[in-house]
């Protein structure tokens, strides 16, 4: 994994909890490309879905 495309997960998963400093908004607008932001945010969503499937299952698995 490149340098970018760890800010870019960097950028998305923070961005996920709303929480960025100005600061750091401007230089990932700056050095990062809108496709890099977007494919972060695709895998970013899925894997924050298939979190929330596992822990339903496990919740329910315990449950019974």
């Amino acid at each position: 994994m490149s340098g970018n495309n760890v800010k870019a997960a960097l950028a998305v998963f923070w961005s996920f909890f709303g929480v960025r400093k100005r600061r750091d908004y401007d230089d990932d607008a700056s050095s990062l490309t809108p496709a890099q932001v977007i494919i972060a945010g695709l895998i970013g969503g899925v894997l924050f879905v298939l979190t929330m499937l596992v822990v339903v299952y496990l919740a329910m698995q315990f449950l019974k």
